[in-house]
């Protein structure tokens, strides 16, 4: 009897883990699979909370092509207060393979960006890169684009020349690339020049005066890819294809990076299968407001000894089917203090979005105002305290 009881137990208890099994299968094959893809590297994700969707060896150094000039036309944008301003192609520029310019033409540097971005011409980076710093040292700028990129979070990446040219010293990773085009698409200025499909480049030349000629993008996706919006493509025979690629379809913008792809079309069709791929599995669902969110952040050696920040956007939270929202939470990975004078806008932390525990997104806080260098006794006894009770190192 006690054995015909337990090999009955058994039976039962076998039926239910392989009915367990069966469902669990089941509910994982209504999911698509992810694509076959040729690239070496990619990742996919949400552009508001850049929650990941897809990744593949997304951490490997790699070489970012000309991806690269996502960083060279971001630092124009922010820091060139006239972008009308002319600006004349010297002799380093024109001598730099892949330029279809000459010494001594004038471009503005509005009409250099769409050229950089659209047609990704080698010289016309370098030329923003020369306008771009007092000594009109390429290499300057260059150390300039690796610490921008590291501001962003993008702390893979080194830079060493504004086009993507081969440098054993110029690497990057496929989410050292999204972070930036994630950052990128911010700038509403970035956006329009690498949503342009085609654009009228006119310049000056020293011999032939005032030229014109229509230039279409290089993105191929532009013009096939429903919902397509940018960013920018990339080839050399040493970083293979590579595409920062970012559409949007019912409010849901995507971005996605390949790298060394075996050629240039697969690139295309490498960025079109995880789009498809990810478009259906996920929806966006409002969460707090940003002006429901506040945080302060102590000052060193400043003016005041207080400034209050707020996230740069909503939150929005990314639901993958089957998640709860409730299990959404924010949390805040700002310093103690800030030790240097800080303008209004400028990132002091990040807001960080939680799924169950686990961070599947940051926005950045950025400063409510701006704090000029003077004397605050708050912020001075503050500093006082604040050395006293951090543990030393040495």
């Amino acid at each position: 009897m006690h054995r015909y009881v337990l090999n009955r137990f058994f039976r039962v208890a076998a039926l239910a883990v392989l009915a367990a099994i069966f469902a669990a299968g089941t509910a994982f094959a209504a999911l698509p699979a992810p694509p076959q893809i040729s690239a070496e590297a990619a990742i996919l994700v949400e552009a508001s909370t850049g929650r990941v969707i897809y990744e593949k060896n997304a951490d490997r150094l790699m070489y970012p092509a000309s991806m690269t000039k996502m960083v060279t036309c971001l630092l124009a944008l922010e820091q060139c207060k006239d972008l009308s301003a002319p600006v004349t192609v010297g002799p380093e520029a024109a001598a730099t393979e892949g330029t279809d310019f000459l010494q001594g033409d004038v471009l503005t540097m509005r009409e250099l960006l769409m050229t950089l971005m659209m047609e990704s011409d080698n010289g016309a980076a370098v030329a923003v890169a020369e306008a771009m710093t007092p000594s009109h040292d390429v290499m300057e700028f260059a150390a300039n684009m690796t610490q921008k990129a590291w501001m962003i979070g993008a702390t893979k990446t080194q830079f060493a020349n504004p086009n993507g040219l081969p440098d054993i010293r110029h690497v990057s990773t496929a989410r050292d690339m999204m972070k930036i085009a994630r950052y990128g698409l911010t700038n509403k200025e970035f956006r329009r020049i690498v949503d342009a499909r085609e654009h009228t480049l006119v310049w000056n030349s020293p011999d032939e005066g005032r030229q014109q000629r229509k230039m279409e993008n290089t993105n191929e996706l532009l013009y096939s890819y429903p919902g397509m919006t940018g960013i920018k493509t990339g080839w050399t025979r040493a970083a293979g294809g590579c595409l920062a690629g970012a559409a949007t379809r019912n409010g849901v913008t995507l971005i996605c990076i390949v790298m060394n792809a075996p050629n240039v079309d697969d690139r295309f069709k490498d960025t079109a299968k995880l789009l498809d791929y990810g478009f259906p599995l996920v929806r966006l669902v409002k969460g707090p407001v940003k002006e429901k969110i506040e945080r302060s952040v102590w000052v060193h050696g400043d003016s005041t000894y207080k400034v209050t920040a707020h996230p740069r956007e909503d939150v929005k939270y990314l639901l993958f089917n089957g998640d709860d929202k409730k299990k959404f939470k924010i949390d805040f990975d700002m310093p103690r203090f800030i030790r240097s004078s800080i303008k209004g806008g400028d990132k002091v932390g990040d807001l960080v979005i939680l799924y169950d525990g686990k961070e599947v997104g940051r926005i950045d806080m950025i400063a409510d105002s701006t704090i000029q260098k003077g004397f605050s006794p708050v912020a001075a006894v503050l500093s006082i305290y604040d050395r006293m009770t951090t543990p030393s190192n040495g």
